[in-house]
């Protein structure tokens, strides 16, 4: 038999180890992966007039198979506007996508590999996830990527019903919501798409708050998990600052983000591209007549999705590791 004091030892210097792994490392477990057919197969492609007033028409999946505007190459998943056909002014727009997940995920990590986004004068792609309950603002909105026109940074934002310490309230400020745009000039647009595109990756739940972090392809500190698509993730301090850090310290967090579901969007004009156009440096015509009057301006509008895995916290889905405590009862019953 060992010692008491060894004993006493042993049980303050496991309490540290197991305690410090708890706090330092947050463990997620692969639940859902999306890849090529899988959007087909498991998003819905929504066809509603655009809430941002965009020069768009949001076509269905049928349409947009029969016009190649969404489809599988290589095992990617691409969704593209029209590139091909002069707009009728009294139509809603030129033709994209919109497409939502059919699953709705509470806390979550979600890595996105994105070889493509839109780029270019008009567009206005966005990924992002909206409370599946709403209705909207209530359940919150968090918009990951998001920019338009000749942007190269890519700017994340959080938008929710009456707020009480910040101006994420969208009736503040002109629904601009609590954003951050990120310090990279290669996370938006065109240099991103020079580069082969990158990983994005947002975490949420009510004690990590929301975070996202952005990669770009060759980038050597790129965590390997990500890389290589592990079916465990542990996120800790090799990960770096994320890009965009909301926290929740002073306000309750389960009061405005509920269970959200994931979309895909590209529109043009609207609220905010249609706003900065002219400023923008990219032409001196209005935005909704460069879309209507110039189909080839939009050949590089399109998504080009690798692959997007959610991963979700111990516990969510009937998988827990042992507990500090419970490792040392384990080791001296």
């Amino acid at each position: 038999m060992l010692p008491r004091s060894f004993h006493s030892g042993l049980l303050v210097h496991l309490i540290l180890v197991a305690t410090a792994s708890a706090v330092s490392a947050q463990h997620y477990r692969i639940k859902d992966v999306f890849i090529g057919q899988d959007f087909f197969n498991s998003w819905t492609w929504e066809t509603f007039q655009d809430p941002t007033h965009g020069r768009v028409n949001y076509v269905d999946q049928a349409t947009a198979i029969a016009k190649n505007l969404s489809y599988v190459l290589d095992n990617q998943f691409v969704m593209r506007a029209d590139s091909s056909s002069i707009v009728d002014v009294k139509s809603r727009g030129r033709d994209s996508i919109r497409i939502k997940s059919n699953a709705a995920y509470d806390a979550a990590l979600m890595v996105l590999d994105l070889a493509h986004m839109p780029e270019g004068c008009a567009t206005w792609p966005a990924w992002w996830t909206l409370s599946a309950k709403g209705p909207w603002p209530v359940g919150g909105e968090i918009d990951i990527i998001e920019g338009v026109n000749l942007n190269s940074n890519n700017a994340a934002t959080l938008h929710t019903s009456t707020a009480t310490s910040t101006d994420c309230d969208v009736a503040a400020n002109s629904n601009q919501g609590c954003g951050t745009k990120f310090s990279r000039d290669n996370s938006y647009g065109s240099n991103f798409n020079r580069q082969n595109g990158g990983w994005y990756v947002v975490q949420r739940d009510a004690a990590a708050g929301i975070k996202v972090w952005f990669w770009p392809r060759d980038d050597p500190s790129l965590p390997q998990s990500i890389r290589y698509g592990s079916s465990d993730i542990d996120v800790g301090p090799e990960w770096g600052m994320p890009e965009a850090s909301f926290t929740f310290d002073n306000c309750n967090y389960g009061a405005h983000f509920d269970a959200h579901q994931v979309l895909f969007d590209l529109t043009f004009c609207g609220d905010w591209a249609g706003s900065t156009f002219l400023s923008s440096g990219c032409g001196v015509v209005s935005c909704d007549e460069y879309v209507d009057q110039n189909p080839e301006k939009f050949k590089d509008a399109y998504w080009t999705i690798n692959s997007m895995r959610v991963y979700t916290p111990e516990g969510h889905n009937g998988r827990s590791h042992m507990r500090p405590f419970d490792l040392l009862h384990h080791l001296f019953n």
